[in-house]
């Protein structure tokens, strides 16, 4: 089992359990991340503006082909808050591929480290099927294998004339999720705000719990192998030189 936490990942406890008895704590020490709330507040913003976006597009399976430049805007936006994460990830923790050649090849080894593929979404009002999103289920296998809204990103990117259609409201859903997933792979629900936080509140009884900005809900890995799983006393942990360590993606590539 895993005796300290890993830069910016979240885990299962040997038990199962992710936050009971305030363990989750790990993840507020000021050597856990670097500047945290910045990814937290552009999330944020994201959100508003794509809630914003539902007052005029119905959040329906019906509506899954409607593009626009509001929803290319949007999925540009968050698919680059997507890399940041993404990035921000690998330079915490043992990663030495040059930076100026990383894509998405190289951001799918934190599923490996995170099981992101696991996770899954809940869109609350949500018309008709496909109410819950499994963003990475393509990485499910542990094999890299193309994710279809970040392939749309990049083609509406690299040539909007030909491929504005690519950036759908479905694409923009499941890539938001795919935000969403990310950062509660790394933060849980936290927001670092100099307040009491809520990571220890329950929800409704459906196997999913908020998720940061308090509309999308999230439903955790409940399957991470016993061995991958940490297994410590953050109570006394904390107070370690080096409480935290760096998980090695440069070992995936060998």
């Amino acid at each position: 089992m895993v005796d300290r936490p890993y830069y910016l990942t979240v885990r299962q406890f040997a038990d199962g359990g992710y936050t009971e008895g305030g363990r989750s704590r790990y993840i507020l020490h000021p050597k856990y991340s670097h500047a945290p709330s910045r990814f937290v507040r552009g999330f944020e913003l994201l959100q508003k503006d794509l809630l914003t976006l539902f007052e005029y597009i119905e959040p329906s399976r019906l509506s899954r082909s409607a593009y626009s430049f509001r929803t290319y805007e949007l999925l540009l936006r968050t698919c680059t808050e997507i890399e940041a994460n993404f990035k921000s990830i690998l330079k915490a923790n043992t990663f030495t591929k040059n930076e100026r050649d990383w894509n998405i090849t190289d951001y799918f080894y934190v599923n490996h480290s995170h099981f992101l593929s696991a996770y899954k979404v809940s869109m609350p009002f949500w018309d008709g099927a496909e109410s819950i999103r499994q963003p990475f289920k393509e990485w499910r296998n542990g094999e890299y294998q193309q994710l279809g809204w970040y392939a749309a990103y990049n083609k509406a990117k690299h040539d909007r004339a030909n491929n504005l259609r690519e950036a759908s409201f479905h694409n923009l859903v499941n890539a938001f999720c795919g935000l969403v997933v990310l950062l509660t792979a790394q933060f849980l629900d936290n927001d670092f705000m100099l307040r009491a936080n809520s990571l220890t509140d329950e929800g409704p009884n459906d196997g999913f719990e908020d998720a940061l900005g308090g509309y999308f809900r999230v439903q955790l890995p409940s399957n991470i192998p016993a061995d991958e799983r940490y297994n410590f006393d953050w109570s006394e942990l904390m107070n370690d030189d080096s409480p935290m360590q760096k998980f090695d993606y440069d070992a995936l590539r060998s």
